[in-house]
Formats: structure tokens, C-alpha cells, sequence
């Protein structure tokens, strides 16, 4: 559902059809960061995604970019686990100066300082690590608004069919999607499909 009038029913793919405007660079932007060259690897900048989408409660974004970062080789129930505990355990000490920074940056972004960004270096990242999680920190809280904010719920059905879709196209098969439902090529409404 939406809380759009002109889509009640709607999907968070029924959003992108009407404003592909705004769906199709973000999508061509998350497709360079997510899934391009990165000191991370792709389960990793998920579960970054995942993480930052559950400290901004967007039900949907966090069930979606967990579940595609744990079908990547994230342990299951580990991003939750991540949630509930500041300690951050069970994730490599490698990468706890990572989420502590991108959940400063979600939460009071003013409170991060040059010490938040020495930590990562100090661990072993370098610089563009640094630039890659504080875009997908980016990204995810401007999402999430988006997904949050129009009413987008995290139905099982179209959170599977969505992991399903970015595991087999990534983001730009995103646009590929919504091009073939506003040509009409797909006869049935993208979620009478998601079964």
C-alpha cells in the first residue's frame, strides 16, 4: 500500500513508474554503488544499507537489503543483531568503526568528527572506503525517507520479490522493470506478480 490516492494499493515499483524522473539516476547511482568497485564487497555495502535502514525504522528497506545482503553470505540475523546491541558483535573488527560511523552519521550527523573518519583508516580502510559508507548511509536515509514517507509497507510477498530482482538484475534491472511496466510489455500489474 501507499498513502498516494492515485495508487492506495500501490508498490514501492507503482512509485517509481509515476516519478521515474527521480527513480531511474537513483537507481543508475545505487547500481555504481552497490554493486560497482568498492573496498567493500557487495554483502557488506547491503548490510550497511540494511543497518542504516533499520536505525531510520523503514520497515521495508531494512527486510529488503537484509535479506539481499544475507543471500550474498551475510549470517542470517545478524544485521538485526547489530540493532539491538551497540557492542556490534559478530561482525569482523574490521568493520565496527564502519557501522559505528554510519550509525553516528544517521543519527546526529553533526556529531561525527575527524575521529569517527580516523577510526576507519586506522582499521585498515582507506579513504574511499570512507566516501563509500558515508554515501550509502546517504542513499539508505534518503530512501528510506522516500519508501517511509509515502507509505510504503514491508509486505513478505514484494520484499521477496524485490530481493529476487536485485539479486538477478541489481539496480539498474530496477529500471529495466519499471520501463517494461510503463511500456505495458508486462500485461498484469507488477504486484499481482509478486507471488
Amino acid at each position: 500500500m501507499t498513502y498516494l490516492r492515485s495508487i492506495p494499493e500501490g508498490t514501492l515499483f507503482d512509485i517509481f513508474v509515476q516519478y521515474p524522473e527521480f527513480s531511474d539516476p537513483l537507481h543508475v547511482f545505487l547500481e555504481a554503488l552497490l554493486r560497482g568497485p568498492s573496498p567493500f564487497s557487495a554483502a557488506e555495502r547491503e548490510m550497511i544499507a540494511g543497518y542504516v535502514s533499520g536505525i531510520n525504522e523503514c520497515g521495508f528497506c531494512h527486510t529488503t537489503h537484509t535479506g539481499v545482503a544475507e543471500r550474498l553470505g551475510t549470517p542470517e540475523g545478524l544485521v538485526r543483531n547489530l540493532l539491538a546491541s551497540a557492542e556490534l558483535s559478530g561482525v569482523d573488527e574490521k568493520l565496527r568503526p564502519v557501522l559505528r560511523y554510519v550509525r553516528k552519521l544517521t543519527g546526529k550527523p553533526a556529531s561525527v568528527g575527524k575521529a569517527d573518519v580516523d577510526a576507519i583508516l586506522d582499521a585498515g580502510w582507506d579513504e574511499r572506503a570512507v566516501v563509500h559508507a558515508n554515501l550509502i548511509c546517504g542513499a539508505f536515509s534518503l530512501f528510506n525517507r522516500w519508501v517511509a514517507g509515502l507509505g510504503v509497507d514491508a509486505d513478505p510477498k514484494f520484499v521477496e520479490a524485490t530481493i529476487k530482482q536485485l539479486l538477478a538484475g541489481g539496480y539498474l534491472g530496477v529500471n529495466d522493470m519499471v520501463d517494461k511496466i510503463r511500456s505495458q510489455e508486462l500485461a498484469a500489474p507488477y504486484r499481482e506478480r509478486t507471488g
